[in-house]
């Protein structure tokens, strides 16, 4: 059980990075007010999740205009891809050295 912990990435621990995550693995973008809205955060509570995850590398921001309004969207890279689906399969260890 220590060495399925050890797999885990503590960065994942937060729901929000867990759900921020989630959502950028099914769609190849997400912007600022989708992500707000999927995870029911403020601006400031999920800009700093999302700030915690670009440092990282985990995820890609690109900003741009839609019209004259500012439109920000996210995408999960490579490392963040590699990262998430290894958090995912020590869970998924975890889970089923339980049973």
């Amino acid at each position: 059980m220590k060495n399925i912990i050890e797999h885990l990435n503590k960065l994942f621990d937060s729901r929000l990075r867990l759900g921020i995550m989630s959502a950028l693995m099914v769609n190849e973008e997400v912007n600022f007010n989708e992500l707000k809205e999927l995870m029911q955060a403020t601006d400031g509570n999920l800009a700093s999740h999302i700030k915690a995850l670009e440092e990282v590398g985990f995820i890609k921001v690109q900003k741009g205009f839609v019209g004259r309004k500012t439109n920000t969207t996210y995408s999960v890279t490579k490392s963040g891809e590699k990262a998430f689906k290894a958090h995912l399969d020590a869970l998924e260890k975890m889970i089923r050295s339980t049973k």
